[in-house]
């Protein structure tokens, strides 16, 4: 994936539209930095002592994505921990890494997205209320899109930095 090919949010529309619409971008933006990189690349450590990488970062997406939206939203554990947390392996969705291909990743995290946007396509309306609490609270589908929306801004800056840092490609 190119930069230029990322689904860029709807500037008008319902808040629904536009909060999927950021949250796929965000998507792109993650596809875009691991696109065109080598397995050894995607594993590298680009800011040690984390053991944070790229395909570490696909992983622990994919887990995000069920996590929201299959066992919170849905109290339902089809696909979650594929990679982690165990309680022997709290970070497992950042080691292990060969444990998958990286193309099994990518296709992993790609398969969790688009469940998560089935899921979430199934409620009823933003205030719609995820089957499971979280921390005692009633969770809204709203607050799960923009928390994922956070989750991947934040996880894209690391992204950036891992990405310019492999092969000093930048950009937003």
């Amino acid at each position: 994936m190119r930069a230029s090919e990322r689904r860029f949010p709807p500037l008008s529309g319902s808040e629904r539209d536009v909060l999927n619409g950021f949250l796929d971008y965000q998507r792109d933006t993650l596809e875009w930095k691991c696109s065109g990189l080598t397995g050894d690349q995607l594993k590298e450590r680009v800011v040690p002592p984390s053991p944070m990488t790229l395909l570490g970062l696909l992983r622990h997406m994919t887990e995000v994505e069920y996590f929201w939206f299959e066992d919170i939203l849905l109290n339902r554990q089809d696909h979650f921990r594929l990679y982690s947390p165990l309680p022997d392996k709290p970070d497992g969705d950042w080691q292990d890494l060969d444990s998958h291909t990286p193309e099994e990743v990518l296709s992993s995290w790609k398969e969790a997205c688009a469940v998560a946007r089935q899921n979430a396509a199934a409620m009823e309306g933003l205030d719609s209320p995820a089957a499971r609490e979280w921390d005692g609270q009633p969770v809204m589908l709203r607050w799960i899109l923009a928390h994922m929306i956070e989750e991947y801004a934040r996880h894209n800056g690391h992204a950036d930095l891992f990405r310019e840092g492999i092969d000093g490609e930048t950009g937003e």
